[in-house]
């Protein structure tokens, strides 16, 4: 569990690092961290977040942009509605342009 914790950590870093208005994918945040395939950890990471808003979970989605994780947000639709106050559009789950407003951490973290 050790590993996790630490993992999770690493992964929380990432998240805070995602500009307003900006949201990235599970699969990018675990590339990044050098473990591609373990976007379903990013994933449980983030499920994990619980009542810390300083970890913007809201703004981490799956590759193409669908909200898979909103039933983990109290609240209904609280996470799409996050996302709306930053001026992402959404519809039927799903971020109206999403390449538009991803942001790859490999590419924006140095």
């Amino acid at each position: 569990m050790k590993n996790n914790d630490n993992f999770f950590e690493k992964v929380y870093d990432v998240a805070r690092k995602i500009p307003y208005g900006r949201v990235t994918s599970y699969g990018a945040i675990a590339k990044f961290l050098g473990a591609a395939k373990s976007a379903r950890m990013v994933g449980w990471a983030m499920n994990s977040v619980g009542g810390d808003h300083s970890i913007p979970a809201h703004r981490v989605v799956n590759r193409n942009g669908v909200l898979t994780g909103k039933h983990h947000f109290s609240g209904i639709n609280l996470m799409q509605q996050l996302l709306e106050n930053e001026g992402i559009q959404i519809k039927d789950d799903k971020i109206i342009h999403f390449e538009t407003v991803f942001w790859n951490p490999s590419k924006n973290i140095g």
